[in-house]
């Protein structure tokens, strides 16, 4: 008997919506991820009628929604003049998620300092905000590890008035960026957890988290190469233990999503089902 769900960032087939629907399915995916932040699948762009369309194309090919990508890019909620139209925007993405079937909406927040000093307070009101209306409506906003080491996570989550705030463990982004050991994170997360990412990778350089952070926050803008801090690789391949984070997951009682991304590479279909492969074949699944 299997203990978690494949999903597949769909977004990443390149694939019009339909095509990318089927294309999951003939991976062996049970479920998809949807970015939700622009184009044709953003909250002011979908109708009702939209809506079930696309339930109905997803449900068709025999899946379901794990979960929407919500993030807004830029610096996450640390600018807090920026907020209270990110918030509003995040809170309409759980509406369209819970619309589609699903409870969850990931995404980054920027990066929580180690000091409890204006940026941490700033997250802290955003978050308590973003955590309410979540479980009001029986939702999460599940932060995407990587920023920070999951100890300061689950500090900060710790401190939030509200469990509307959760975790999306990336184990790869913790492997390249924050060195951070994604095992021992499933057991510092592990009341945390709603869904997670399969991903895999290697650290080349260390920096700081903020370093890299900020280049994606700022649009790449600046002379800083990602090819000589870190590289992402297919699942397998890199520096994340599977047999011990697939047994870790399950220790901790999560049976959710291991929902594949793969953000790089000339083939990403080609690599996606080698991953679902990897995954189904693995002893620890």
């Amino acid at each position: 008997m299997n203990h978690f769900q494949i999903g597949i960032i769909s977004d990443w087939l390149r694939l019009p919506f339909e095509e990318s629907m089927k294309k999951c399915a003939e991976l062996g995916a049970d479920g998809v991820q949807l970015y939700a932040v622009e184009g044709e699948m953003a909250p002011e762009n979908m109708t009702a009628a939209d809506i079930a369309e696309k339930r109905a194309i997803i449900s068709g090919n025999g899946l379901t929604v794990s979960a929407l990508c919500g993030d807004l890019g830029g610096h996450g909620f640390t600018r807090r003049e920026e907020n209270p139209l990110k918030i509003q925007r995040s809170k309409r993405i759980v509406d369209l998620a819970l619309a589609l079937g699903s409870r969850v909406v990931t995404t980054h927040i920027g990066v929580i300092p180690a000091e409890k000093n204006d940026t941490y307070l700033i997250l802290q009101e955003a978050c308590n905000e973003l955590a309410e209306y979540a479980h009001e409506n029986g939702a999460f906003f599940a932060i995407e590890t990587g920023p920070e080491p999951a100890s300061r996570l689950k500090e900060f989550l710790d401190s939030l008035s509200s469990g509307g705030v959760a975790v999306n463990l990336d184990p790869a982004n913790l492997v390249m960026v924050t060195d951070d050991d994604p095992v021992q994170a499933v057991y510092t997360l592990k009341d945390y957890i709603v869904h997670t990412h399969a991903k895999d990778g290697v650290l080349i350089r260390k920096t700081d988290p903020r370093v890299i952070y900020d280049f994606f926050a700022e649009g790449g803008i600046g002379d800083l190469r990602l090819e000589e801090y870190f590289k992402e690789v297919p699942l397998g391949q890199g520096r994340v233990d599977f047999e011990a984070y697939l047994k870790a997951l399950r220790e901790i009682g999560y049976n959710g999503f291991l929902t594949i991304e793969r953000e790089v590479g000339q083939n990403p279909a080609a690599d996606i089902g080698m991953a679902v492969n990897f995954l189904r074949s693995h002893p620890a699944f």
